[in-house]
């Protein structure tokens, strides 16, 4: 997995924009609403644990493509990925936040260093059988009442299909819906999990964000979000 991603360091978001070409949105609008939503977080956590200094982990962080929109969202953001060469573009790119090649199965992290772990669009890489690993990583990092959030596309939705089969990289994934990724959470000891559906409408205003949260249990919109704490 690493080589194929260190082959795509150059162009992988050209390859995304192709994938999503033809919806008319570009992928920074998709990169922002997931940033929003992990800006909700990161103030739930400050409120929950009664302080401001925050450090997260982006499990599966690529070339840092969400890190420009994460910026001050937290005290201090690592990110670790497979891709050795994807690390050195974000490190380029992104010189504040602090990257570790991952080349086990295991986190390059000690336990319970984390207040806030997440994975954008991972786990659908991540071969099946691996997923349980996967999710008990996420939490072994991640301190007591730390919370994880996973974003994955919505298996159930059309377009959201359409643009996986468009993307060259994504030839060999394999999509979880939000109640696998629940049970996995469950499975791996996570408490207080939820989901929530989102990017149902292309618009980024006020009151579209607004209805996508009023929908978001229904599986509608490309994309989920499924948290939980530890």
């Amino acid at each position: 997995m690493s080589e194929r991603f260190d082959s795509y360091k150059s162009n992988y978001g050209e390859l995304v924009e192709g994938s999503i070409r033809f919806s008319g949105l570009q992928h920074d609008f998709f990169l922002l609403a997931k940033a929003e939503l992990l800006r909700r977080l990161a103030h739930e956590q400050r409120l929950r644990l009664g302080r401001a200094d925050l450090r997260a982990l982006d499990v599966g962080c690529g070339i840092g493509s969400l890190h420009p929109y994460l910026e001050d969202a937290f005290d201090r953001l690592e990110g670790c990925d497979v891709s050795k060469e994807s690390l050195s573009r974000a490190g380029r790119e992104n010189p504040r936040v602090a990257y570790t090649a991952c080349t086990s199965s295991r986190l390059p992290y000690d336990d319970g260093v984390f207040d806030l772990a997440f994975a954008s669009c991972v786990v659908h890489h991540v071969p099946p059988a691996s997923w349980p690993g996967f999710f008990g990583e996420m939490r072994r990092v991640l301190l007591q009442g730390g919370l994880a959030c996973i974003i994955e596309h919505n298996p159930y939705n059309p377009l959201t299909r359409m643009a996986v089969l468009r993307c060259p990289f994504d030839k060999d994934a394999v999509l979880l819906g939000a109640g696998k990724a629940a049970s996995l959470f469950e499975q791996a000891g996570f408490s207080d999990i939820r989901c929530e559906h989102f990017l149902l409408l292309p618009s980024a205003g006020h009151l579209a964000r607004k209805l996508e949260r009023a929908l978001a249990r229904l599986p509608l919109g490309a994309q989920y979000a499924c948290v939980a704490r530890a």
